[in-house]
């Protein structure tokens, strides 16, 4: 799978409404068939950064998402709420799904 992690700074007087102004674009990429997850976090520590986690089947739904419609669309339409170029990890993983942590194992949830 691809897995992605990008980190959002966005305007202060956006922050608030984040999830609103990006609902749209949340939505069609989480229908999108190649898509494993697609979701949202906000920072504890600085309340106008937003993280995104997402993952991908692999390179072609990778490719089908950063050509899709409603990615072009995000590319004018998110920008103006942001105070900076988002920054991203992007790497291939050899699985499909989230590992549990053993380190701190649920006990009876194995």
């Amino acid at each position: 799978m691809i897995f992605i992690t990008a980190k959002f700074r966005v305007r202060p007087e956006h922050a608030d409404r984040w999830p609103e102004i990006a609902a749209d674009f949340t939505r069609a990429t989480r229908a999108e068939p190649g898509c494993l997850w697609f979701d949202w976090s906000r920072s504890v520590a600085e309340p106008s950064e937003y993280v995104l986690v997402e993952a991908f089947r692999d390179e072609a739904a990778g490719a089908a998402h950063v050509q899709s419609a409603h990615f072009k669309a995000a590319q004018q339409t998110l920008p103006p709420h942001l105070a900076e170029t988002p920054r991203v990890v992007n790497a291939n993983v050899p699985q499909d799904d989230w590992s549990l942590l053993g380190e701190m194992a649920v006990p009876g949830q194995e």
